[in-house]
């Protein structure tokens, strides 16, 4: 039975909370968990009307569980969207995206500041299959024009970007690719649909590293696809027969961190404005990135597209890694890791770690200098977080 209406008019905090959910027979409060490979059928013809699809239901794990589905349906609550698809993890969303739209041939324009394993999934794989891409700049909508071709089927970016915080122009460019018959795509995964919501903005496709700050503790892999059902509905054929699938385990964790999304996200914000302020401060920092203080580039746009400055500051040492190293292996405090999205704190060296995997001169073009790091701001006291950097800060010469 349904625990949730679908038609009202909820506020994200509530979706968060309510979405999606249906209770069995028994009656339960908290989202069932559903650990099953397969599902009984009651006759041969039962059988045959949902493997065909001429009947609703579930029919194997790979691609069919009712706690995967909760969690789908409250991601899509959440985004705005008329549909989601959940994956094994982020990487696994992309790829998805991209086998379900394209084809050999096909042509990708992207922005030149996306995750690593990501410019790797393009260049090295699905260049493979014939599907090739060109990387712009990706604060610049003109480049993103010119780089049109014939061929060319769509715009992928991450806004903010990884690890600089640039932020995208989401309209501009949806209105350039809609001109052109071209799909873009979204990775919303450093704001969550709680601070942006880009399908509002004129996006056809949102994903998410669901990994990140939708569990939020660090927990669990996962992914997802969402937009228009049409859109989606190519995703879930990739899906069911390929098999990048989001285990029922992983989606029931998924489904209580969605619960504390909004309050997590938002002191987490509260925390990342706090310490960029006092980084940029700092006569030991030579810049920090943070979309939420006015003296970032797109201070104003970001403004437009997202409620607050997000929970990712970047900044540069006065120096190299030898500096940034120094500062990374003083902290006693904050994780040394590349993940991000926790409630603890973490700090990573994107050069030699998220983005040591592409080569030195896409680094460059991308910004990412040997002196960056990246802090993925968690929910400790501000004042811990300062001392802990201040540490490594205070030995830079």
């Amino acid at each position: 039975m349904s625990a949730f209406d679908q038609d009202a008019a909820y506020r994200p905090e509530t979706l968060a909370v309510r979405a999606g959910q249906e209770r069995s027979q028994f009656g339960e409060h908290s989202e069932a968990l559903y650990l099953t490979s397969s599902f009984v059928f009651n006759s041969a013809a039962h059988a045959a009307r949902r493997f065909s699809g001429e009947e609703e239901g579930n029919v194997y794990a790979r691609f069919s569980n009712p706690t995967v589905t909760m969690f789908e349906e409250r991601l899509a609550a959440l985004e705005g969207a008329e549909d989601c698809v959940a994956t094994a993890s982020g990487m696994s969303a992309i790829m998805a995206l991209c086998l379900a739209h394209l084809k050999q041939g096909d042509h990708i324009v992207a922005s030149n500041s996306l995750f690593g394993a990501t410019v790797q999934l393009f260049n090295n794989i699905l260049s493979r299959t014939g599907i090739t891409t060109t990387f712009v700049a990706h604060t610049d909508p003109a480049a993103w024009e010119a780089a049109i071709r014939p061929e060319t089927k769509l715009f992928f970016l991450e806004t903010p970007s990884n690890p600089l915080t640039e932020i995208a122009d989401i309209r501009a460019l949806a209105a350039i690719a809609h001109g052109k018959g071209i799909l873009v795509a979204v990775d919303n995964c450093f704001c969550t649909p709680i601070l942006q919501r880009p399908l509002e903005l004129g996006a056809d496709l949102v994903v998410h590293s669901a990994t990140k700050f939708l569990d939020g503790q660090g927990r669990v892999l996962g992914g997802a696809v969402c937009g228009a059902k049409k859109l989606t509905e190519e995703v879930f054929k990739y899906l069911r027969t390929a098999g990048p699938t989001l285990s029922a385990f992983n989606a029931w964790v998924l489904l209580k961190g969605l619960e504390t999304l909004k309050i997590r996200i938002d002191a987490q914000a509260a925390n990342a404005l706090r310490l960029a302020s006092w980084l940029e401060a700092h006569p030991k920092v030579a810049r920090v990135f943070y979309p939420g203080l006015p003296s970032h580039p797109q201070y104003e746009l970001a403004k437009t597209q997202q409620k607050s400055g997000g929970a990712i500051v970047s900044f540069e040492v006065k120096g190299a890694r030898e500096q940034a190293w120094q500062v990374v292996d003083n902290c006693k405090l904050l994780s040394i890791t590349a993940n991000l999205g926790d409630t603890k704190t973490t700090i990573t060296h994107p050069a030699s770690t998220t983005h040591g995997r592409i080569s030195p001169e896409a680094r460059a073009a991308a910004g990412i200098s040997e002196g960056l790091l990246r802090i993925a701001v968690g929910l400790e006291a501000v004042e811990d977080l300062q001392a802990d950097l201040e540490r490594g800060l205070s030995l830079i010469g």
